[in-house]
């Protein structure tokens, strides 16, 4: 098992932001400039699955497998002999909106894949996180 999170706490949104601006998915291009379309096929909740068409790269199938509205949901990616998870929290604290996100490959070939894959994302989770603060401000 390969994992990596990265974690802020900030005071510019609000959790019901985040939120809002997470599960839509279909929008996601519009901040994230490493997607370059992606697509929610039913509601954003457990057991639904999106897809994803990240810039450069081929289309990807994404399992909704745990969603808890406002506070957490984790997608679940399957590779040959791997699965890569990412999960996304937003916990409300005394200092303001903690956003952690844990990206994990486990698998036989895990490490494969975290080099072609995962370690990308692990590489700009920082970014992405600020503009996910940036785009759900502006929510």
């Amino acid at each position: 098992m390969i994992q990596h999170s990265y974690s802020l706490t900030t005071t510019a949104v609000t959790q019901a932001q985040i939120w809002k601006l997470m599960s839509d998915i279909d929008n996601w291009k519009s901040w994230d400039t490493g997607v370059a379309a992606s697509q929610l096929h039913g509601c954003f909740e457990t057991g639904q699955y999106f897809t994803l068409h990240p810039q450069g790269g081929p289309k990807v199938r994404i399992r909704l497998d745990e969603v808890r509205a406002n506070e957490y949901f984790r997608d679940l990616t399957r590779f040959p002999l791997a699965k890569m998870y990412g999960e996304h929290w937003y916990e409300v604290t005394p200092e303001g909106l903690k956003l952690t996100v844990t990206m994990t490959m486990k698998g036989l070939l895990a490490p494969l894949w975290n080099k072609i894959v995962m370690k990308n994302i692990v590489a700009g989770m920082g970014e992405d996180v600020q503009r996910q603060i940036e785009a759900a401000a502006k929510l």
